[in-house]
């Protein structure tokens, strides 16, 4: 296991340490149900096109594909442990879909997250399956679609977030769409 989390972090950023002086927080994407790292490829493509380097994305593969938040958030806080080793920072911004909204939270209240995330920013994420509240201490941002019939926006919004409604917008349509990804520029900006 631990090796497969070794190999997604070192698949997508590099090893370097150097480049961690002048690199922006690191972003860990974390997928949703049945999901896997390569979900994130729009929004990765995306962020790269605004300035953020391949060294500076991480997308974690999620052992449990059924959301299993105890697995999923213990694994989380292997990735985000070497991602923060490898890069040299004490903070990382998590983007997650769906179920990894969930898993993420969990992560954070649960497993020590809340040093070590800067920001949090859902999309279509099933976050009040965790809590109903965001963490304090962190930058949450909540996307979520009136047009999901995946993940109801009612799961999605929580308490002192910043709750952000889009339409005419699938669920797996939140990883694909340009304005989906203007919203995760500005929240990384904030």
């Amino acid at each position: 296991m631990s090796m497969i989390l070794a190999l997604s972090v070192t698949g997508i950023g590099s090893s370097s340490k150097a480049s961690a002086a002048t690199a922006r927080t690191p972003i860990v994407l974390v997928h949703g149900l049945t999901g896997s790292d390569s979900n994130f490829t729009a929004i990765e493509s995306y962020l790269r096109s605004q300035g953020w380097t391949r060294d500076e994305l991480f997308a974690i593969d999620l052992p449990s594909k059924q959301g299993n938040q105890l697995l999923n958030s213990a694994a989380i806080s292997r990735f985000v442990d070497d991602v923060l080793r490898q890069t040299g920072h004490t903070k990382v911004n998590i983007i997650a879909h769906s179920m990894g909204g969930a898993n993420s939270l969990y992560y954070i209240i649960n497993r020590g997250g809340d040093s070590k995330v800067d920001k949090l920013i859902t999309l279509g994420g099933a976050n009040r399956l965790t809590t109903t509240t965001a963490p304090s201490g962190i930058k949450v941002t909540s996307i979520y679609s009136t047009s999901d019939t995946i993940v109801s926006p009612v799961l999605s919004r929580l308490n002192g977030a910043n709750n952000v409604s889009v339409s005419l917008v699938s669920h797996i349509g939140l990883l694909f769409n340009s304005r989906v990804n203007a919203l995760i520029k500005t929240a990384l900006n904030e």
